[in-house]
């Protein structure tokens, strides 16, 4: 048993089914921010905050708790400050998918650990790439049906059928691609006597 509460500072299906993973007894709690850029001109930037944000507004409430949040930012090569946000309509994921066609797409994923009784706030940015192969219009439709990747940044699901939209992928973590970089996280709380595995 955990002398820690965990906490998951995410209402996202897929961070969820992510923590599932470790076996630890956790909660979520989804967190009420304002996700809007607020000067941020690289993606690192505005992950960092948003993570950050996320976990702080649960830790205020649950300061003997860990709590944990991620944000994920996307950005195409050369632009940085060119956020790529989820797209909430079909028209706009088309729009997603063809501009990532054929083009490598970078994902910032922010991960903050906050304990806020023994004063431990850590927050860092791990990264992903992806190389989109040439899609055709009638693919990125029928992907779209199939799949409904309405609210990922991005427009695809790498855990689901989006895997087949790619040429290849590049880094050390596939789930911080996923939106929480569990090598990190299970590091983190390793520190904190937790037991992963």
């Amino acid at each position: 048993m955990n002398q820690f509460q965990l906490i998951l500072a995410s209402s996202s299906q897929t961070r969820k089914d992510l923590m599932d993973r470790l076996g630890l007894d956790y909660r979520c709690i989804s967190p009420d921010i304002d996700e809007s850029v607020q000067g941020e001109t690289h993606a690192d930037d505005l992950a960092k905050r948003l993570a950050y944000e996320k976990a702080h507004i649960i830790a205020e409430q649950y300061p003997n708790a860990i709590v944990i949040g991620s944000d994920q930012v996307a950005w195409r090569e050369h632009a940085p400050d060119d956020f790529i946000g989820k797209p909430l309509t079909v028209e706009n994921a088309i729009q997603q998918l063809q501009a990532n066609s054929g083009n490598t797409v970078f994902f910032s994923t922010a991960l903050s650990v906050q304990h806020l009784e023994s004063g431990f706030k850590t927050t860092l940015v791990e990264h992903y790439q992806v190389k989109f192969r040439q899609l055709s219009q009638a693919e990125i439709e029928r992907y779209i049906a199939v799949d409904q990747p309405l609210h990922c940044a991005g427009s695809f699901k790498c855990e689901r059928l989006g895997i087949s939209l790619f040429e290849k992928m590049v880094g050390d973590d596939q789930t911080t691609l996923m939106g929480l970089p569990m090598i990190q996280l299970c590091r983190i709380l390793r520190q904190f006597g937790m037991n992963a595995p």
